[in-house]
């Protein structure tokens, strides 16, 4: 990390910035929240990045000990990036600071978000009130990979992968099914349209997007 833009500040939160308030930093970890990549998928998934940026960015924060270097299994096998148990940690905060950011006066709704950035925000989106008494399992078939839904108890988990008995398997794009989660459009209006598919029961999708609250901005 270099230690000349440091903030050479005692309060934790600015030594947090040291380590990932550099452009582009915090977006990287978001992209590896849900597993390893490759330098080129990273690439890919943050289009707007450079790639000596992406250099830099990496490493800065494998020396902060957020990220380390993996061997990709078979089939896919090579070199990639995960976060450490430590980086991984910090999906909480990136929680808090999608709920306190969907509040924000000039949210904008206008550009698409990734996978990684659409299922962590289910994360700030979520209502415990709404999800009282609520049981779904519902599977997503996403361009960039599989993830299980779950909501229970009152609570949400969001996982990369599948689960064993979905209610229902939504494919398609993530941008799509935000539109049914947070926006109230019906999913068979998605359907119609053929932005999603769905495999099992509809009923189960529309449960679930009763499960969170839609962006509203805090004005005042």
């Amino acid at each position: 990390m270099d230690r000349k833009r440091s903030y050479d500040d005692g309060c934790a939160f600015a030594q947090a910035l040291d380590l990932v308030g550099e452009r582009w930093a915090l977006l990287v970890v978001r992209e590896l929240m849900f597993g390893p990549l490759r330098f080129t998928d990273l690439r890919e998934r943050l289009p707007g990045i450079a790639s000596n940026v992406l250099t830099q960015r990496l490493a800065g924060l494998e020396e902060a000990g957020i990220v380390r270097q993996v061997d990709l299994p078979r089939p896919a096998r090579g070199k990639a990036y995960a976060l450490t148990a430590w980086g991984k940690a910090f999906r909480e905060p990136l929680r808090v600071m999608g709920a306190w950011a969907s509040a924000s006066p000039q949210l904008r709704f206008d550009k698409p978000l990734s996978a990684a950035a659409a299922m962590l925000s289910l994360s700030s989106m979520f209502d415990r009130d709404k999800a009282a008494g609520v049981s779904v399992a519902v599977d997503l078939r996403l361009p960039d990979g599989d993830f299980a839904i779950r909501v229970e108890g009152g609570c949400l988990s969001v996982e990369p992968g599948r689960t064993p008995d979905p209610q229902c398997v939504v494919s398609g794009d993530q941008n799509a099914l935000l539109a049914v989660l947070y926006a109230g459009k019906p999913g068979s209006t998605a359907l119609a349209a053929g932005t999603l598919a769905v495999e099992g029961d509809l009923d189960k999708l529309a449960e679930l997007a009763g499960t969170f609250r839609a962006p509203e901005p805090m004005l005042g």
